[in-house]
């Protein structure tokens, strides 16, 4: 499966209903330009999974990508598209054994060694910052900047730069070898999400 350009990460910090702004930001996309991750680590399995049904809908009417961070038994519950394993989470190759070959499995990197990592353990792709800075990673440290991500990317797979993401900055990763970005708050906290998405899109080369 093509991993696509822009990744969207939920937040009900930033958007309390999350189906909605997905709703409307996913309409009018190229088929499968986007996956949208459903990131709520607060939620109980049987919220998540509730959750994870609804946006499987939506992403599905609008011919898009439904990823399940950290919980691949709730991917696989939902139908969802794949997983995105945190750095210290279940290896890429147990969540590829149990979703099987047709779903996207992607790991959160923060260096070489974790691209390396999981390229050896069979990730298609992994997301890779925080590139720029972000007030959400403050408290795990400086950005990795430009130059690391240049470096990772030379490994081979798929990298989808995040931290400080938007429309402005995200044409720098992509130049710099990522092959697309992520964001939450550029999405999640636009007037109009459907054309920040568009943009996302468009600035990524998707």
């Amino acid at each position: 499966m093509r991993v696509p350009r822009v990744h969207l990460a939920t937040d009900r910090g930033v958007a309390p209903d999350p189906a909605a702004v997905a709703r409307a930001a996913l309409a009018h996309l190229p088929p499968r330009a986007v996956a949208l991750h459903l990131r709520e680590k607060d939620l109980s399995g049987r919220e998540l999974l509730a959750l994870a049904r609804a946006l499987r809908a939506i992403c599905h009417d609008a011919a898009q990508l439904l990823l399940v961070n950290d919980r691949a038994d709730v991917a696989l519950a939902a139908g969802a598209d794949g997983v995105h394993l945190p750095s210290a989470g279940l290896p890429p190759e147990a969540a590829r054994a149990l979703l099987g070959p047709g779903r996207l499995v992607g790991v959160s990197c923060h260096g070489e060694a974790d691209v390396a990592r999981a390229r050896a353990g069979g990730a298609d792709f992994a997301t890779f910052g925080p590139v720029f800075d972000t007030p959400s990673k403050r408290a795990y440290g400086a950005p990795v900047g430009l130059a690391a991500l240049r470096r990772a990317a030379s490994a081979g797979l798929p990298l989808v730069a995040l931290g400080g993401v938007d429309v402005a900055s995200a044409r720098q990763p992509v130049a710099a070898g990522a092959h697309g970005v992520a964001a939450i708050r550029a999405w999640l906290a636009a007037p109009d999400p459907g054309a920040a998405v568009r943009a996302l899109l468009a600035a990524a080369g998707g």
